[in-house]
């Protein structure tokens, strides 16, 4: 298991990483407007790309705020040239959110740790100062993210209840054990049992408050058994989470470029419901 998963995540991180250097097209975002943008940190100091995606028509404080969180090997820039995302973010209409991407280095796994306040940055840093130079509802903003990121998403739900209108995990690196993690993933046994989401989970099924939560994986992902693990405690805290085991599909881009439309159609749902 150990092997299986660590490899099969650092060799998903590298074909990532790949495809989006090879990228040399234009991308149609459908009206949008993707704006480059930093931001000097404290939480992990030194300057911090963050691109945002502002829908077509959006305007001052009418549009929530979700907050992406790309994965292992990734940058602020990994999905912003998927023409797949910008279809579906356009497809959500007058309810399509205001999209952060924020840069979380090579592994950082989106927690507070040796190598800087990551989870911090991400509450403390991006969400205040996009909300402003944007003017995004700050009542409304949901979190979610892509395997480091699905995991990083999750975690800082649990860490900041009533932070957060939604919360979803896709593809999300939920591994059972420290021993079984990924290289770099954690600083130690410590830095995992601190941020172990589905311990959290076992013991505190209400770990998430009210904040819908979407989980996905595909049917031969490697992260299935995780992720099964905490649907299964978060419905025996009647939160009756979105659950989607049943796509085919691994651990790959091809997977996650195929569901931005459920992604955002429950992002968008949610911030509107907020």
């Amino acid at each position: 298991m150990v092997v299986t998963v660590g490899l099969l995540v650092a060799l998903a991180a590298l074909v990532w990483a790949g495809l989006n250097v090879s990228r040399l097209w234009k991308t149609d975002t459908h009206g949008a407007k993707l704006t480059e943008t930093s931001i000097q940190s404290k939480a992990v100091p030194g300057e911090r790309p963050v691109s945002v995606v502002v829908p077509e028509g959006a305007g001052d404080g009418d549009r929530g705020m979700l907050v992406f969180l790309h994965g292992r090997s990734g940058d602020d820039g990994s999905y912003t040239d998927d023409e797949e995302f910008f279809e579906a973010l356009a497809a959500q209409g007058d309810r399509a959110p205001i999209v952060v991407f924020p840069d979380g280095g090579e592994s950082s796994y989106w927690h507070d740790r040796d190598t800087g306040d990551w989870g911090s940055f991400v509450t403390d840093e991006v969400i205040p100062q996009m909300a402003e130079k944007f003017g995004t509802d700050p009542d409304r903003v949901a979190i979610g993210g892509i395997s480091m990121g699905g995991f990083g998403a999750l975690d800082l739900a649990m860490k900041n209840p009533g932070m957060f209108c939604a919360v979803g995990g896709h593809s999300p690196a939920l591994f059972l054990s420290g021993g079984e993690s990924a290289p770099g993933a954690f600083d130690d046994a410590e830095d995992f049992d601190d941020n172990d989401v589905l311990a959290t989970a076992e013991a505190d099924p209400d770990a998430f408050g009210s904040q819908a939560v979407f989980l996905d994986a595909g049917k031969s992902d490697p992260f299935v058994p995780g992720v099964t693990q905490l649907a299964e405690s978060l419905e025996t805290a009647s939160l009756n989470p979105s659950v989607h085991l049943h796509w085919p599909g691994g651990h790959d881009e091809n997977y996650w470029n195929a569901h931005w439309d459920e992604y955002l159609r429950f992002y968008a749902g949610a911030l509107a419901a907020c």
